[in-house]
């Protein structure tokens, strides 16, 4: 799908009214000694463990609940959908006090919901929202402002040109919700004819050799002259990067991504990458840690948005992505320890 003009999206994708305001924070979790009694298990059904940024997740949310007395249960499907459906079955069949979904496909995880409020079990969607299905609670960053971050720092440098949209998967709802943020903001550009989306399309399952696909294709079709691209995530940039290395033009184009992986860092500091955005994932550890166990033991939690998942409004705790380029690196990334100046800078 190629997008020469004005961009849309449908309806569902428009967050329900915000609620009367709520103070952000990381849920009080005050344990009740009586309920510390009883061990309570958090199933943590995950997507995939093959890029860097979920393993990171998998390790911070387990120490954060361990730390709260309580213990995770984690299966990763790896990007196949019947096989995390089989998983998270298996995770109510060993009867968790609480279900913590990772969706790789929005869509097909409903029915993993409906499974699990038959067994007496809530389900909190981690990251991703999962769609048309009664979720008890929903939690991650603002995707549709990680988008905006990236084109708003893409055209800072680029006002006028040639762009490619280098998507997510179309089945991963956060995909979606990126992908209008960038619109948000290349939207007026686009009207004022200063700037032509001459490349648009999804990378099917977030595979990279399907990115790397997309990118030729896109160079190909424009003979090479692309003023700037911005890729879904960071692993998507590695490979549009890769592709540009191979044309000469790496280093000349501006790439925007979103992760903050160590490989992103580097690039950025070398000069191939433009931006990434950080989402402080020890944030939304924390904070899903806290409300995973709360839940589980039926206390009440806190949200500041309802997001419409197709279904219904669900109680979300979004939290603030950062943009972050070569200036502001050892500011962000560095400072909160998420990756080693030593190792993005290849210094000790």
């Amino acid at each position: 799908m190629s997008v020469l003009g004005v961009f849309y999206l449908p309806d569902y994708l428009n967050p329900e009214p915000e609620p009367p305001a709520v103070h952000t924070k990381t849920p009080d979790v005050d344990v009740d000694p009586a309920a510390e009694a009883e061990k309570v298990v958090i199933g943590f059904s995950m997507d995939t463990l093959l890029e860097e940024r979920w393993l990171k997740d998998r390790d911070l949310f387990k120490e954060e609940v361990e730390k709260l007395g309580a213990v995770v249960d984690v299966m990763a499907a790896n990007g196949d959908d019947a096989l995390q459906i089989v998983q998270a079955e298996t995770l109510i069949s060993r009867g968790v006090d609480l279900l913590v979904v990772v969706p790789h496909n929005a869509e097909a995880m409903a029915m993993i919901v409906h499974k699990a409020h038959a067994a007496g079990i809530k389900v909190l969607a981690y990251d991703r929202l999962i769609r048309n299905a009664s979720v008890d609670m929903y939690i991650s960053f603002d995707n549709e402002e990680v988008g905006e971050l990236q084109a708003q720092a893409i055209t800072a440098l680029v006002p006028r040109g040639k762009y490619a949209y280098i998507g997510g998967a179309e089945t991963d709802n956060n995909a979606l919700l990126l992908k209008k943020g960038v619109f948000n903001v290349l939207q007026p550009f686009i009207e004022r004819g200063d700037i032509t989306v001459v490349y648009d399309q999804w990378t099917e399952d977030w595979e990279t050799a399907k990115a790397r696909d997309n990118i030729k294709a896109a160079l190909d079709a424009n003979g090479n002259d692309i003023d700037a691209v911005i890729a879904a995530n960071d692993a998507t940039a590695n490979e549009v990067i890769l592709e540009l290395a191979a044309r000469g033009l790496a280093g000349r184009v501006p790439v925007a991504g979103q992760d903050a992986d160590l490989t992103a860092a580097k690039r950025i500091v070398e000069g191939t990458q433009t931006m990434t955005v950080y989402k402080p994932i020890h944030s939304m550890a924390e904070a899903a840690a806290a409300i995973a166990v709360k839940m589980a033991r039926n206390q009440p939690v806190t949200s500041n948005r309802m997001m419409s998942n197709g279904q219904l409004g669900v109680p979300s705790l979004l939290l603030t992505p950062i943009a972050v380029n070569r200036q502001t690196m050892d500011d962000t990334i560095i400072a909160d320890g998420f990756h080693l100046r030593s190792e993005v800078y290849g210094t000790e």
